[in-house]
């Protein structure tokens, strides 16, 4: 977070002098700003980055209480001390119902000061936390999957946590289960997000090259090396290289790999010398690498070089509250894909796609729905189309135990109002007036629909 500053305000000279002294004291590594006069504090507001106000209530010309109202609408987190002097505690609870934070009165004891100011910055550093905190989990919602399981809500709010370190990751979960779609999230949320972000499967090349491509060569170092070449490490410096199923790289990639995170040195195939980068690994895989590790294939020090922070992806059979929302959202996505006009799905099909196992987790899905939206009629994906697809061995396709028809109406039409209101935001700009007059629906109606379906608007004022 930015670093802030203090402000002190008072028409009093020697007094302002007197407290701005006595904080530098205490506050030596924060920035203690002065102001003699309301008008000079308000210009000093604008300008700078004000995270604790100490302010005299009573000012000529321009008040304690039109600095503090100004104050908090320019930053509504600040925090702000007003200082009273004798008979003016109604002013000062006057100031505390207008949004100031505490009031300390004439004469200053120095440790009241320091106590006060104290508490004062503890409390902006951690508001300004949760604020960033909640504006990355917004992001991340914004930009990722609809999930409605309580283990998937966590995982968004740990992502968020991770993104803001510098650490080494590792994502555990089984194919398909969006492993790398996590590592980008974890990326495009991060400081490292305006630098380049590089993912390379290791099982897809060879291990005679795998260190070539992680490390780079120069020009001779091998037959076929016609030219030097920059490695994925040296490519991802000041950003973010993917290493997708890290348990399969050979024993000698595993030493190698090892020392560059101990070392952050890359030498090229061929070369002497050598350079240090700054990139951050984050590490995937569907094995267990613990009991790799058991059996000698995978190296316990590098495993917990790796494995810094980690996170862990359930499988889908495992979250299967996710899946109705899950598939309108593909279905949406398809229909935009084939620019055709959103669909919707009948809850006799939910109910079905929600027993099945989906050995291949979320990519099964997002494919299996595509099938559904290439043979639809453009209409609705019913159990007719279903049943098309998957042929005779689903002619069961009925579940035993039905769904109430009170919930699978609700679950249809949420996913309905969520696809149909989407593509409406989409045309507004996310203008509720606007998608109101188009739709018919009342203001105060869609209103309701965006807070329980949990819609961020914002995301598409912002597209």
């Amino acid at each position: 977070m930015k670093e802030f500053s203090i402000l002190v305000v008072d028409d009093d000279k020697d007094f302002l002098t007197g407290i701005i002294r006595n904080l530098k004291k205490k506050f030596a590594q924060t920035q203690i700003m002065g102001a003699s006069s309301g008008a000079e504090a308000m210009d000093m507001l604008g300008r700078n980055h004000i995270g604790v106000l100490l302010s005299d209530l009573q000012m000529p010309g321009v008040s304690g209480h039109e600095l503090l109202v100004k104050g908090l609408e320019l930053n509504p987190r600040l925090c702000a001390i007003m200082i009273t002097g004798h008979g003016t505690v109604e002013n000062a609870v006057l100031a505390l119902k207008k949004g100031a934070w505490d009031f300390i009165a004439k004469p200053v004891e120095r440790d009241t000061l320091y106590h006060i100011v104290e508490r004062a910055m503890e409390h902006y550093t951690l508001a300004n936390e949760n604020k960033r905190l909640q504006d990355i989990i917004k992001t991340l919602r914004a930009e990722t999957l609809h999930w409605e399981s309580k283990t998937m809500k966590q995982l968004q709010e740990k992502i968020a946590a991770i993104a803001v370190t510098g650490y080494t990751v590792l994502v555990t979960g089984e194919s398909g289960s969006g492993k790398e779609y996590v590592a980008k999230a974890i990326h495009n949320l991060s400081k490292r997000r305006q630098a380049s972000c590089h993912t390379l499967n290791c099982p897809a090349i060879p291990e005679s090259l795998l260190e070539s491509e992680l490390f780079g060569h120069v020009k001779g170092a091998f037959t076929g090396a016609e030219r030097t070449r920059e490695g994925f490490f040296m490519m991802a410096d000041k950003g973010t290289l993917i290493l997708d199923e890290i348990g399969d790289i050979s024993p000698s990639i595993q030493a190698k790999l090892l020392k560059f995170l101990q070392d952050k040195e890359v030498k090229p195939v061929g070369s002497s010398q050598s350079k240090i980068v700054d990139v951050r690994i984050i590490a995937l895989t569907n094995q267990n690498l613990g009991q790799k590790i058991l059996d000698g294939s995978f190296r316990q020090d590098l495993y917990y070089r790796l494995n810094v922070l980690s996170v862990k992806i359930p499988p889908l059979r495992e979250r299967k509250e996710d899946i109705p929302f899950l598939a309108g959202e593909f279905l949406l996505r398809t229909c935009q894909e084939m620019d055709m006009p959103p669909m919707g799905i009948e809850p006799t099909v939910l109910a079905f796609l929600s027993r099945q196992p989906w050995p291949g987790n979320v990519r099964e899905l997002l494919n299996y729905v595509r099938r559904l939206a290439v043979f639809s009629n453009g209409k609705t994906i019913d159990q007719a189309l279903v049943n098309l697809v998957e042929g005779d061995q689903i002619k069961d396709a009925l579940p035993e135990q039905y769904p109430l028809y009170k919930d699978a109406k609700k679950q249809s039409l949420d996913i309905f109002s969520k696809n149909y209101l989407s593509r409406l935001f989409e045309k507004t700009r996310g203008n509720i007036s606007e998608s109101s007059r188009i739709s018919g629906i009342e203001r105060a109606s869609i209103q309701k629909i965006i807070r329980r379906l949990d819609i961020d608007i914002s995301r598409f004022r912002h597209s």
